[in-house]
């Protein structure tokens, strides 16, 4: 009799495979996604303080490196990195929502992931007004989404679920929360929840979150806030006003990006067209204008402002509006980099001014609402808004009124503009351009000569050879 050792030798391997197919490439991704969150966040740090410690020395100097810095990014992103430009999101919105291999071949390749992070470096490093969040989606859904070569026959499916666990993980390690990296997997970027995907889905983002957990530690992302047992009487009109408040800045800021032709003078749009590394410049010199007015505070992602709000150090009533003037023109060059903590840095500084009206509430409550509205009316995601915010500050006690401003201010800014990333996505999925057909030469049809002296009373057909000879092509055709 035959052994039947090769046989169950053969259904081991047949098994393993499927499980590596079906799991491990998902628990791989998810690792090394978690990896580069974490290093890609140390860059970022790094470039930011070293733009510090410059810009502290030399006040000036923002006025020479942040232009010269936006022109070089912008020539970069334009020549080498096109798909790696703005936040990052709206390219992996696209690639789920159309066919995926088509546009994650040009939004989500290897050449896009290093152009994602060298360019927005190369931004932190002048000072813009961006973060690393929303380029940490991109960046690991296109870190997966190539992990489909490990398949003998990827599909369309495979490689949309590898991009949607790549973008869900690279939020959850960018900010240590798995839960909002759940969420947004579902609010944002399907709108659907395949409950056969689910599993694998969660595993990936909490793999990528606990690799963040064991190189970062086990930390919140803006500290803790305390919040005593006893909420303020009047706390139910400041979520209704902060949210209102909230929801008209966030509105107006996405109706700035998606209606540039509508606001932006006519000289400033032909100069966009014609000279974009000109208009980068002149964007980055505004942007350190708006810097030096402001001390210092607008420069960067504005997390340590952020910080320092929610542990009582305030800041000027105008750096909320100053600071939205550095967002809109670090944005509107086209250069890598993320919207999340610049909204939330803008809202802490709503927060503050509206701790002008309710004085008698605790700063970091008020804080803490203006976080979540502003970033939910820019992004018009309320629920992974209000879950962000509540991981962020371990606020479980404020989680009905996150909920309610994040709500309120997503339907305040419904009536300014739509939802900015779907909007944004939308002229990704656009057809490209086709190359224009090679011009045909037009053979102008010549007449025969004939007059009535012919003896003829119709005019002969004008398809012989000999007739055609008798005009001269290059003059104009006989009328």
């Amino acid at each position: 009799m035959s052994s039947p050792i090769p046989f169950r030798s053969s259904a081991v391997m047949r098994r393993a495979k499927r499980l590596w197919r079906q799991y491990g490439i998902f628990w791989l991704g998810a690792i090394a996604v978690g990896l580069v969150a974490v290093l890609y966040a140390r860059l970022i740090d790094w470039g930011y303080d070293a733009f510090r410690g410059v810009q502290h020395r030399y006040a000036w100097a923002p006025l020479v490196i942040t232009p010269a810095v936006a022109a070089l990014a912008v020539w970069l992103t334009r020549r080498f990195f096109r798909g790696a430009e703005g936040s990052g999101i709206p390219q992996v919105i696209a690639t789920l929502h159309a066919k995926p291999r088509e546009y994650g071949t040009r939004l989500l390749s290897w050449r896009i992931l290093l152009g994602k992070i060298a360019v927005s470096f190369l931004g932190i490093l002048g000072g813009f007004t961006i973060g690393r969040e929303g380029p940490t989606v991109q960046v690991g859904a296109a870190l997966m989404f190539n992990l489909r070569r490990l398949y003998p026959r990827s599909n369309a499916h495979i490689e949309r679920q590898l991009a949607l666990a790549g973008a869900a993980a690279g939020l959850s390690a960018a900010f240590n929360t798995p839960l909002a990296g759940v969420v947004f997997a579902i609010e944002e970027l399907t709108r659907s929840f395949e409950a056969r995907a689910s599993g694998v889905l969660i595993t990936a983002i909490i793999l990528a979150g606990v690799v963040a957990l064991g190189l970062n530690g086990n930390y919140t992302y803006f500290g803790t806030i305390q919040i005593g047992v006893h909420f303020p009487d009047l706390l139910a009109l400041a979520v209704v006003l902060t949210a209102i408040v909230t929801g008209i800045a966030g509105g107006i800021f996405a109706w700035l990006l998606l209606n540039t032709a509508r606001w932006i003078p006519a000289p400033l749009r032909r100069l966009h067209g014609e000279r974009p590394v000109a208009f980068a410049a002149l964007c980055g010199f505004t942007i350190a204008v708006v810097g030096v007015i402001s001390g210092g505070a607008t420069f960067g992602s504005g997390y340590a402002e952020a910080r320092g709000l929610l542990d009582g150090h305030p800041q000027s009533v105008f750096y909320p509006f100053l600071k939205m003037i550095a967002m809109v023109g670090s944005y509107l060059p086209g250069i890598p980099g993320g919207i999340f903590a610049p909204s939330l840095s803008i809202g802490a500084g709503f927060g503050n001014l509206l701790h002008m009206v309710f004085d008698s509430m605790q700063l970091p409550m008020l804080i803490a609402l203006a976080m979540v509205g502003y970033l939910a009316a820019v992004t018009q995601s309320p629920i992974t808004s209000f879950v962000i915010v509540m991981e962020m500050i371990d606020g479980h006690a404020l989680v009905i009124s996150l909920m309610a401003t994040a709500l309120i201010a997503s339907r305040v800014s419904r009536l300014f503009a739509p939802p900015l990333y779907e909007s944004l996505a939308e002229r990704y999925m656009a057809p490209l351009p086709q190359p224009a057909p090679a011009p045909v030469p037009e053979v102008p049809e010549v007449e025969a000569p004939w007059s009535e002296a012919d003896g003829s009373d119709e005019e002969p057909s004008s398809g012989t050879a000999a007739e055609d000879t008798t005009t001269d092509p290059s003059g104009p055709p006989r009328q």
